[in-house]
This record gives structure tokens, C-alpha cells and sequence, in this order.
């Protein structure tokens, strides 16, 4: 087992290896025609650089900042929907790469003017967290997160939630620690935004290691206050690098009511194998089978919906960012959050509406236990 894994530890560090150009954060004064932007607040826990165009390093910061950025999206006739267009070199061609075009430190106060400048008490809006995960540099967080809100084509107001992370395959205990690290940086803002009364809804979309962050402050939030406001509505769980019977004793704790829960798993996630045998355990959350015991029925008696994306294809060879780069299920989840439905809602038939039945959804919020030991017939079945 041990030499099985090291293609998959060589894939990661040749991935980890991919070079970013530098000062990607001094904007770009040039626009493109056709070419769309994503305005997000950046709410993070690393720690901050005198260098205007880095910004963020890896290293841990010793309080939660702010910073407002838009990024420049080229025109849809010039990208691959899912993909990230990166320049490759600094400054970038907003006709054809991602681009920055306004980078702004805030304080509180100034975080807190953003937000109200996108709602009011009387025009409610909706957040989104995006919460990266293992091996990721701040430039390369801002960038996803402006790829998955542009791609969903949902009216959301976006935050990226960005924790240190050395950007480094070989750091995984340095960002498993960070991550924890973090915990009480992710429940200020979402006490932040649960008390800001032009808040309508939070919902969370988490990937890989970022879901134990997620996870590890709601559990926190669930015991030092005895609830979760149901302002927190959604919580997405793509590709979770996290313990299963953790995940389990995690919900227990964060008591009831709690947000709803969608799992995003695929059984041929290369990344979460790598994981599996780094912690040595029986199985990472992200890449379990959710038709087989003892998964099945104790996903439908916790109320976790479940989509399985193994016969999803993708880009990358790891199988890791499949929710992320998939521009059919970005923009299904995104129409399904601007509307305001649930994701285990089945009656516009969700596997058949990506990539032609190549995803399965499984185990709906209302299934009773008794049908999850015996699955019916599954809708869909075909297919960083």
C-alpha cells in the first residue's frame, strides 16, 4: 500500500509545483470587451505581507482581516467553464486570464460597509462562504472562489473564507493544524453575518480540508451556544478530508436544529486515498460508497443528502475537484440556492440534468433508514 500511494503523493507535488505568477494582486487598469467580474469581501486568518501584490503569505496572521477584491473573468467565448484561466505572467490579459482589478484592505468597519452595501434591511440578501482546502495559496483561493461564484450564475454576495496554507504538498500537518487554527476566526464571521439584520441566508460551500474548519466551528458554535441560528441554511461539503465517525460525532454535537448538510463524494478521489492511509483509517467522508453499510442509513438518519460524483468525469487526474470544476453541477447547485430550495429536492431529475445522468444523487432528507439498508434504483448512473 505503500508504494501504491507514491504516484498519488508524486501527482500532488508536481500539481503543488505549478508556478503562480507574482503580483497577481496589483490591479489591472485594462478591461476586455464581454469580459464579467466577481466582487467579493476576503475574510482571512494568514498572515498579512508588505508586498501590495502577494498580499497573504501561508504563514498564520494573529487576528481575522479583511480585504475586498474583484476579480476579472474573460468573456465565456475565451474560457473553459470550470477552469480557472490563469496568466502566465504578471500583469495578466483580462481578454484572456484571470485578473485583479480592485484590491482593498478593510477593517471591520469597512467589512461590515461592504456587506451593507449589498443589502438592507428591506432588499435581504444571501452570503456564500467559500472555505478552501489543503495545498492552496492565497492567490490561488481568490481565484476558485471567483470561478465557482461566477460559474453558478447565482445572486449570492461572496466571501471567501481563506486560512493559511503553505501551498505545499509536503505541509499537510501544517495546514491540518491551521485549519484548526482557525476555528474561531470562521465563528466571528458567522456571528457577524448571523446578527447583521440585511441577512437573509448564509450558505457555506466547503472543499477537501476546509470542511474539517467548517465542521470543527459549527460543532464550537453548537455547544458554546447552544444552537446554530438557522440563518446558516446550507452547508455543501465537496469532497470532505475528514474522518467519517468523526463527521458523525461532530453533527451529534452541534445539537439541533442545524443546517442542512449536502455531501459531495466520489470513490475515486486519489487525493482522500492519499489522506485515508496519511491518518489510517477506514474511510475519508469525500470518498466513501453512500449505498453501502454502515454509510447509507446513518447518512438518511442524520438528514445528509448525498451526491455520488464517482462516474462524474473529470479533468483532473487526481479526482479531487470534481464539485469545483464541474460547470453543470456548479451552476445546478447555484440555480437551486438562488431560488431558495434544498438540494435533496429530486423532481427536476438532478442526475439527469448533469452531464447526462453522470452524477447519482442518493439518500433525499425525507428517506427513512429502513429504505437507505435497502436502496431503490438511484437516479443517474453514468460517469483540482
Amino acid at each position: 500500500m505503500k508504494y501504491a500511494i507514491l504516484p498519488v503523493l508524486l501527482a500532488f507535488g508536481l500539481a503543488s509545483c505549478a508556478s503562480t505568477p507574482e503580483n497577481l494582486f496589483l490591479p489591472v487598469a485594462e478591461s476586455a470587451p464581454g469580459a464579467s467580474s466577481v466582487d467579493m469581501l476576503v475574510a482571512t486568518t494568514r498572515r498579512s505581507t508588505t508586498n501590495p501584490g502577494e498580499l497573504y503569505s501561508g504563514e498564520r496572521g494573529n487576528a481575522l482581516t479583511f480585504a475586498n477584491i474583484v476579480v476579472s473573468i474573460p468573456p465565456d467565448s475565451a474560457r473553459q467553464a470550470g477552469d480557472v484561466q490563469w496568466p502566465t505572467s504578471s500583469p495578466g490579459n483580462p481578454a484572456t486570464d484571470f485578473v485583479t482589478t480592485k484590491v482593498s484592505r478593510l477593517d471591520l468597519k469597512s467589512a461590515r460597509g461592504w456587506l451593507d452595501s449589498h443589502g438592507s434591511t428591506t432588499r435581504k440578501h444571501r452570503v456564500l462562504i467559500f472555505v478552501h482546502g489543503y495545498n492552496n495559496r492565497f492567490g490561488d483561493a481568490v481565484f476558485r472562489a471567483a470561478q465557482l461564484v461566477h460559474d453558478s450564475d447565482a445572486e449570492v454576495t461572496p466571501i471567501l473564507f481563506t486560512w493559511p496554507s503553505r501551498g505545499s504538498v509536503f505541509a499537510y500537518g501544517y495546514d491540518h493544524e491551521s485549519a484548526s487554527f482557525s476555528r474561531d476566526a470562521l465563528q466571528q464571521l458567522l456571528d457577524m453575518l448571523v446578527r447583521d439584520p440585511a441577512v437573509r441566508e448564509v450558505d457555506i460551500l466547503a472543499h477537501s480540508m476546509g470542511n474539517w474548519l467548517v465542521l470543527e466551528t459549527l460543532r464550537q458554535m453548537g455547544i458554546r451556544d447552544r444552537h446554530i441560528s438557522p440563518k446558516i441554511d446550507d452547508v455543501m461539503l465537496a469532497a470532505p478530508d475528514v474522518d467519517f465517525d468523526v463527521f458523525g460525532t461532530e453533527l451529534a454535537d452541534m445539537g439541533r436544529p442545524r443546517p442542512n448538510f449536502t455531501l459531495f463524494a466520489a470513490r475515486d478521489d486519489k487525493a482522500l486515498a492519499l489522506s485515508t492511509w496519511i491518518w489510517g483509517d477506514d474511510a475519508r467522508l469525500g470518498a466513501i460508497d453512500p449505498k453501502a453499510a454502515p454509510y447509507a442509513s446513518r447518512l438518511v438518519a442524520e438528514h445528509v443528502n448525498v451526491f455520488d460524483l464517482t462516474d462524474l468525469k473529470s479533468a483532473d487526474s487526481l479526482n479531487h475537484n470534481k464539485f469545483v470544476s464541474s460547470p453543470e453541477l456548479v451552476r445546478l447547485v447555484g440555480e437551486r440556492l438562488a431560488k431558495g430550495q434544498t438540494l435533496s429536492d429530486d423532481r427536476e431529475g438532478i442526475g439527469d440534468r448533469i452531464l447526462g445522468a453522470a452524477a447519482s444523487e442518493v439518500g433525499a432528507v425525507e428517506t427513512s433508514v429502513e429504505e437507505a439498508e435497502s436502496p431503490a434504483a438511484v437516479e443517474g448512473g453514468g460517469s483540482k
